[in-house]
């Protein structure tokens, strides 16, 4: 699963039916809802329907098979609704207080399913859980809402690192850094050969930016300090926080200068292309590669600011959760446990691009040189964060948007950035 949201959610392919995410009739996107669930008996026996935001070709594909599988073992039946990833996220809370609504969700775990439960929107699927005592403690804990029941299946993960092509760095005699000093050094060296040396994609996505702000922050204040300033527990214009854009701004000269008029796809094509040096991004852009790039293509960690603060990596998790209104419960949580089962994660890697780990701790991910280095990258943090949005809330996105973007034009005014921040964050906090 990787169609996104913010940290990866209105991109590329993801947006497949990007055109349609102009239909703003919240009517018709309700009774869209409404009767995506398909017939139902009295008893709830019928097909457990999937509304489904991974819309790429691969992605939807993998999909798609997945859900013939399931219908051909005979132990329930499903069928697929796939809905471009920016308009699924604009109707979720439509489809989930809709008064027929789909039975299951592509989505992630996080702030926003913790929300969504605690409004009694969500199917407990603590039974499901019962059968997944391999799992590791890590998912069982980012699945489990605050009264302490599951509310949400993982799928698989990802990693977000500096991408680039191998061949490019050869070329131009460049290595991986591994300090914050030789990262610079490096912008430094590519900017001499006239190559701009870090890829943006501001455009309509936004969001990409917020990779940036959380890494410095975990970098240099510490993942629980992070999760502290997106629950709204510390302040956006502390000190700490402006120390990390501080850090930021000696980056800021090596930033393309075109990235803040295109979106994330035009900055992943501009790295394939060798217009850019690399890209701070997640494996679900490697969806939009040409095959014989996937090989070319590899990446490093965010460069160690302060070695005194734990190690952290962004490691957004997919999956699922249920209506709490589902007409079928039972056949929902039969096609949960399948989805959480080795097969249908196994399958679900091998037709997608193959760079994203599989929940299940018993089914194997590709053994790529690029999935072997992000899967021990992974292990060998001490934390593991999820997005801006995943860790905060949709609702907190847009101000970070808005104060990240702002502070890349204007890195002299940070502290009316910041304090504008605060103040728009308060706002969302107290609802």
């Amino acid at each position: 699963m990787s169609d996104f949201d913010p940290g990866r959610r209105r991109f590329l392919g993801h947006l497949g039916l990007a055109g349609l995410g102009a239909l703003g009739a919240s009517s018709f996107l309700s009774a869209c809802a409404s009767s995506a669930s398909g017939p139902t008996t009295s008893n709830g026996s019928g097909a457990v329907t999937i509304q489904s935001n991974l819309s790429s070709p691969q992605a939807k594909a993998a999909m798609e098979k997945l859900i013939e599988t399931f219908n051909a073992q005979g132990k329930g039946t499903a069928s697929l609704n796939t809905i471009a990833s920016e308009t699924f996220r604009t109707q979720l809370p439509t489809y989930l207080t809709s008064a027929n609504p789909p039975d299951l969700y592509t989505w992630y775990a996080g702030s926003v399913a913790n929300d969504y439960a605690s409004k009694n929107l969500l199917l407990d699927v603590s039974e499901v859980w019962k059968s997944l005592d391999d799992y590791p403690q890590s998912l069982r804990t980012l699945s489990t809402d605050a009264s302490g029941k599951q509310i949400f299946v993982p799928m698989n993960n990802y990693w977000w690192g500096f991408f680039y092509r191998k061949s490019n760095f050869a070329k131009w005699g460049v290595q991986e850094p591994k300090t914050w000093t030789e990262f610079l050094a490096l912008c430094e060296t590519l900017k001499s050969k006239g190559i701009p040396p870090i890829g943006i994609g501001l455009g309509d996505t936004p969001w990409v930016a917020s990779a940036w702000f959380d890494y410095l922050n975990i970098r240099i204040n510490g993942a629980p300090f992070h999760r502290e300033l997106l629950a709204g527990k510390q302040r956006f214009d502390d000190p700490k926080v402006k120390a990390v854009f501080t850090r930021w701004r000696e980056a800021l000269p090596y930033f393309d200068p075109k990235g803040k008029a295109y979106p994330f796809q035009e900055a992943t094509t501009a790295l394939l292309a060798g217009k850019t040096g690399m890209f701070l991004i997640g494996t679900f852009f490697a969806d939009a590669a040409p095959k014989d790039a996937l090989g070319d293509l590899d990446f490093f960690r965010f460069p160690i600011i302060d070695p005194a603060v734990p190690l952290a990596e962004e490691a957004p998790t997919d999956g699922f959760f249920a209506s709490a209104k589902t007409a079928n419960p039972t056949g929902t949580k039969a096609l949960l446990s399948y989805l959480a089962g080795v097969e249908a994660q196994e399958a679900y890697v091998k037709a997608s691009s193959g760079i994203v780990l599989p929940a299940n701790p018993r089914a194997k991910a590709s053994d790529s040189p690029l999935v072997v280095k992000g899967k021990a990258m992974l292990n060998e943090a001490k934390e593991l964060t999820q997005f801006f949005n995943r860790d905060s809330s949709d609702a907190l996105q847009p101000t970070a948007d808005t104060a990240l973007t702002k502070f890349i034009d204007k890195p002299d005014q940070i502290d009316a950035i910041l304090r504008e921040w605060q103040a728009g964050a308060e706002k969302v906090f107290k609802g």
